[in-house]
């Protein structure tokens, strides 16, 4: 068998080895190293699959996220709602820019924002919901969407761990994640579902006056060289990374679909066992995948771990050689960064209890039966003890 990786980049990359290396010779030949034809093409490219007028390529995800907060002229002390149960990223930016995060609970079957706890968070100081489409499954969008309509709200979708997901709107239309709220983030750091070979990241809009404003903010504020008209950060996506991300752009549905069938076969493995609760999509809100299911991309494959030693499950799995993570191990609110005497815990007690419960096994484009097979042996091996 061969070694399990977390995320097998190396296997990926064999598989796409000669047009990688070819964009990035030329690159290199041609010398346009900062804003190429590569990035220029990779927008339009991306812009085409996600169908949206707008994609605004930038230097990470961190960045995308603080960047489309920019754009949309959010002042210090103006409340930010999003999930507790999500990286800091989504957060510090919120911080780092002298808005006030509000920080919410999440739904205890799909982990993505509660929008019951959204609708109680608001006040008249909320100008912008943050919803993550977390481990890759799409938040429940028209909810979200009809709650900022009705307050008069910004929604920026954070689509770091979503890319190539589908929502599907009540009437069945379908919409890609990252293209429903007024802007979006996303991150393709190498380990994402579309994963460049360094940082890299970009914003995404179907509002031509908001992408003007992003496009200046991006490259120091500039639309004319030394002419400074916002004020604005040195955030560009570099050539290289984009010639990788054009070679794996034309497989992201491929790369989605192969993490789909692995958290099936998991999902099957794992049937029936007390103790395990698998992941699910949004479409049919039960515990399972359905065959028709595009609504998560999974970029992690979480299960929750009920009435067992989840710590003690996670050194089993790396005695026996297989990588794991615990995300996340503690909740953004009691995070010394981020305290807030405005928080009470009985207001947390989902994210409290996903952060004793939840693991991820590894989750990538090469996972092959075998190595499936093992993984989920070792961990009902270990349950059933």
């Amino acid at each position: 068998m061969k070694k399990i990786q977390m995320v097998d980049l190396k296997g990926q990359y064999e598989k796409i080895k000669e047009r990688v290396d070819s964009s990035i010779m030329n690159v290199i030949e041609t010398t346009a190293f900062v804003n190429g034809p590569e990035v220029h093409e990779f927008q339009k490219e991306l812009e085409e699959y996600l169908g949206v007028k707008h994609v605004i390529p930038c230097a990470n995800g961190t960045d995308a996220l603080q960047i489309a907060m920019m754009g949309l002229g959010l002042k210090p002390g103006d409340e930010v709602i999003t999930a507790d149960f999500t990286f800091a990223a989504t957060v510090e930016v919120i911080a780092l820019l002298q808005l006030t995060p509000v920080l919410v609970d999440v739904d205890p079957i799909n982990f993505n924002i509660d929008v019951e706890a959204i609708k109680k968070a608001i006040t008249p100081k909320t100008r912008a919901i943050v919803p993550v489409h977390l481990f890759g499954l799409a938040a429940n969008m028209d909810e979200i969407m009809a709650i900022a309509e009705e307050h008069d709200l910004y929604v920026i979708e954070d689509n770091a761990q979503g890319i190539g997901a589908d929502y599907t709107w009540p009437d069945g239309t379908k919409q890609k994640t990252g293209t429903i709220g007024h802007v979006a983030s996303t991150s393709f750091f190498p380990s994402k579902n579309l994963g460049c070979y360094g940082d890299g990241g970009a914003i995404f809009t179907n509002d031509d006056d908001l992408a003007h404003i992003i496009r200046g903010i991006v490259n120091h504020g500039m639309y004319v060289r030394y002419h400074h008209d916002v004020v604005g950060v040195n955030s560009r996506l570099d050539s290289i990374q984009a010639a990788v991300l054009r070679a794996k752009l034309h497989h992201l549905d491929e790369y989605n679909a192969a993490r789909r069938n692995a958290a099936r076969k998991y999902s099957e493995a794992f049937a029936g066992i007390a103790n395990i609760v698998t992941p699910t999509g949004f479409c049919d809100n039960t515990q399972t995948i359905c065959d028709v299911c595009d609504c998560h991309v999974f970029h992690q494959y979480t299960l929750k771990i009920l009435n067992a030693d989840r710590d003690a499950l996670v050194n089993h799995l790396n005695e026996k050689g297989i990588p794991c993570g615990v995300y996340y191990p503690i909740p953004l609110h009691l995070q010394k960064a981020y305290k807030d005497e405005r928080y009470k815990e009985e207001d947390f007690a989902v994210t409290n209890q996903l952060v004793k419960e939840v693991i991820s096994l590894p989750m990538h484009t090469e996972l092959d039966d075998e190595q499936i097979d093992y993984i989920t042996k070792t961990v009902i091996d270990f349950i059933q003890k």
